[in-house]
């Protein structure tokens, strides 16, 4: 039996992507929270805050070396599956990653430390100074990895020499046309992302009556962060769609599963692609909506996907079930985060067990979206590595037999399942055990002896007195 080398890489990238992206998006928001609770601890001298972000510092570590275990096989996979991908656009691809670990990684694996061993230990000013470069670390490395995606979306800036990428611009090139509009987007998904965690985290810890006081701040905080970031994501959500159009007209008609251009086009709710036949089986819509979001005109135009050879079409099923699963997923959380800060509003949101139990819910959801995301932006470029300059048939290592890239795959996801495993039952006991009863020594980060435990405070696993 022969595998097709193409079609197992092209899997094995997806699922190595996937896991991976799960990771960063929820790191890059938590730095942030941690950061702020350690300003906060800073400047009000109040344990309370220094005790709730010591909590989150582990969730942050565990979650963070599974994140740099994942993206150095993601790199890996470039020079073993994607050879011919890599080489042609070393000229680019290469420096800027480059510059991803010289200005981020190192950063944020100088202050990690700092931030994770260094309370009681160096100045608080220092410590607070770790958390904050800690954070911009993950923003400084969303940036250049966003930049090089963008780039692979929308290429700009360079000239083909002998088949090679060149570069003629370089601010051309990492500010490409998508790339502002996705960076801003993948931003607030990650502040979304490590909001609703904390969220639903502190929420299932005030129904069981543990750490409540933290929790409740914790609650307050999020609730009111996710309340302005949930709806601003949908307006910049809609800039990036309009880039999109723009650039990569095909991705679009893919998601709104448009097969013929015309004016008015409808906003389908429910659909079955049929790429074989180029047509929708089942269709359900709502009439020139979707022209009125993408042109913002009723009777706007919008190519449809026979305007490009059949060989030339992304996958339109993946693409247009994943721009559903993210946009349904990102409306829920505008609603839930309305809720809460209505809730809030009202004085009635520490006491209210239905959006409590709701909140805990929401946790895996924003990991979905952003999964989803990932899916419309990655599937909806084939066939094309480059966008319109290599095919990802091109782009793969010539070498390469299906019976290799069978076997790495299926090592990656023995690997990653292990990974996964034991980083989850980590996070597990974290969360069970609780916020700590105390600091890790007898005063708090501003030398201040520590508050009496109250019962609130006992770990979940232990009985109160």
């Amino acid at each position: 039996m022969e595998f097709d080398p193409l079609l197992l890489s092209r899997i094995q990238f997806a699922f190595v992507v996937s896991f991976h992206a799960i990771f960063p998006v929820f790191t890059i928001g938590l730095a942030t929270y941690i950061a702020l609770l350690e300003g906060i601890a800073y400047r009000t001298k109040d344990p309370e805050w220094a005790r709730l972000s010591q909590f989150w510092i582990k969730i942050f570590a565990v979650v963070f070396g599974m994140g740099v275990v994942s993206g150095l096989v993601m790199a890996f996979q470039f020079g073993t599956n994607w050879s011919e991908f890599s080489y042609r656009s070393a000229n680019f691809l290469g420096p800027v990653l480059a510059y991803e670990v010289v200005t981020a990684f190192f950063l944020e694996a100088a202050f990690l430390g700092v931030l994770l061993f260094g309370r009681n230990k160096v100045p608080p000013g220092v410590h607070l100074f770790a958390a904050i470069m800690v954070a911009v670390g993950t923003f400084i490395s969303s940036f250049w990895i966003l930049s090089a995606n963008s780039w692979m979306q929308t290429p700009a800036g360079f000239e083909l020499r002998d088949g090679m990428v060149h570069v003629t611009s370089w601010l051309e090139a990492i500010f490409n046309p998508s790339f502002p509009y996705r960076f801003t987007h993948m931003a607030v998904a990650s502040l979304l992302t490590g909001g609703f965690v904390v969220a639903g985290i502190s929420a299932w810890y005030l129904l069981r009556g543990h750490a409540v006081t933290a929790s409740r701040r914790a609650l307050k905080m999020t609730v009111i962060m996710l309340a302005v970031a949930a709806p601003a994501q949908m307006i910049i959500g809609d800039f990036h769609g309009l880039n999109t159009l723009e650039h990569q007209p095909a991705k679009v008609a893919a998601m709104e599963g448009a097969w013929e251009t015309q004016k008015g086009l409808p906003l389908l709710l429910f659909a079955i692609p049929d790429q074989a036949n180029e047509t929708n089986h089942f269709e359900i819509g709502i009439p020139k909506l979707a022209s009125l979001i993408l042109t913002h005109e009723w009777d706007g135009e919008v190519q449809g996907l026979k305007e490009w050879p059949a060989e030339e079409r992304p996958p339109v099923g993946i693409v247009f079930w994943s721009f559903r699963v993210m946009v349904a997923i990102g409306m829920l959380m505008i609603g839930v985060a309305l809720w809460g800060a209505w809730l809030l509003y009202r004085r009635r949101l520490m006491d209210h067990p239905v959006f409590l139990r709701v909140l805990t819910l929401m946790i895996p959801l924003p990991f979905v979206a952003v999964l989803a995301g990932w899916f419309v932006t990655e599937v909806g470029r084939q066939p094309y590595v480059l966008y319109g300059v290599i095919t990802v048939q091109e782009g793969l290592t010539p070498s390469l037999t299906g019976g290799m890239a069978l076997f790495t795959l299926i090592g990656y996801i023995v690997v990653y399942a292990l990974v996964f495993t034991a980083g989850l039952y980590y996070l597990t006991r974290i969360v069970r055990k609780g916020m700590p009863e105390e600091l890790e020594e007898q005063q708090d980060p501003q030398g201040r002896p520590k508050r009496p435990l109250s019962a609130a405070d006992t770990p979940l696993d232990e009985p109160s007195a």
